[in-house]
C-alpha cells in the first residue's frame, strides 16, 4: 500500500470526529452551491470552520476529499440475500442507483474523470467501489448456482457492466430523470432474467413452458 493510501489517523492525537463531520457537511453543501469543478479546499475549510491544515491531514487532494465524503462507509457491506437471484440483483441495483443519484448533479461525472487521471485514487476507487460490487455479485451468483437457478456462474465483471451500464447511461449520458430509474431497473432485471420466455400454443395465446 502506498504512503498516500495509509490511514491518516495513525499516530499522534486521535482524529476529532467533529472536524470530520464539519468537513463532510461543508463538502456536500458546496457541491450543491458551487458545483464540483468550482469547489476548493479553501472554501471547504471556511465553510467547515477549520484550518486548511486540518483538511490536508485527512485528504491529500480535493478529489480524494470528495471521494471520501461520498463513500464514508463500506459500500454494499453485506451481500443481499432475499432468496432469489432476481431479488438479490434488484437490491444491488437499488444501492448502486442510490450511490449515483445521491450526490449533487454534476459530481459523479467530474469525480470519475479525475479518478481515472489519478492512479492512487483509481486504486482506492476500484477497491472500495468497483471491487466490492464484483465480490457481491460473485457471492450472489454462487448462491444462485447452489439454489439451482443457474447451471453455470456468469462472469461477475461482465454482469457488473450489464447492470451498471444502463444506470450510468440513463443518468449521465441521456440526462434521464432519476424518477424513472425504477422502470429502468425493472427492464434491466427482465433482460437478465433466467426464466424461459413463454411460448405460444396453437391458438396463438402464450402458455408457460
Amino acid at each position: 500500500m502506498s504512503a498516500r493510501n495509509q490511514p491518516r489517523s495513525q499516530g499522534g492525537r486521535p482524529r476529532d470526529s467533529r472536524v470530520d463531520d464539519a468537513i463532510a457537511s461543508a463538502v456536500l453543501e458546496l457541491l450543491t452551491d458551487v458545483g464540483y469543478a468550482r469547489l476548493t479546499m479553501g472554501e471547504v475549510a471556511a465553510r467547515a470552520g477549520v484550518g486548511k491544515a486540518a483538511i490536508y491531514r485527512r485528504h491529500a487532494t480535493k478529489q480524494e476529499m470528495i471521494f471520501d465524503v461520498l463513500t464514508p462507509g463500506q459500500f454494499l457491506a453485506v451481500a443481499p440475500d432475499h432468496g432469489s437471484l432476481r431479488a438479490d440483483l434488484a437490491a444491488v441495483l437499488a444501492e448502486i442507483a442510490d450511490s449515483m443519484t445521491s450526490p449533487p448533479p454534476g459530481t459523479i461525472p467530474g469525480l470519475l474523470a479525475d479518478i481515472h487521471a489519478d492512479s492512487a485514487l483509481l486504486e482506492r476507487f476500484d477497491a472500495k467501489y468497483l471491487g466490492v460490487q464484483r465480490r457481491t455479485l460473485t457471492e450472489i451468483l454462487d448462491r444462485a448456482v447452489a439454489r439451482g437457478e443457474l447451471t453455470i456462474r456468469p462472469d461477475p465483471a461482465i454482469l457488473n457492466a450489464l447492470l451498471v451500464g444502463p444506470i450510468f447511461a440513463w443518468l449521465f449520458l441521456l440526462s434521464g430523470s432519476p424518477d424513472q430509474l425504477p422502470a429502468l431497473l425493472d427492464a434491466v432485471l427482465a433482460l437478465t432474467s433466467t426464466e424461459p420466455p413463454a411460448t405460444p400454443d396453437d391458438s396463438g395465446s402464450e402458455v408457460a413452458p
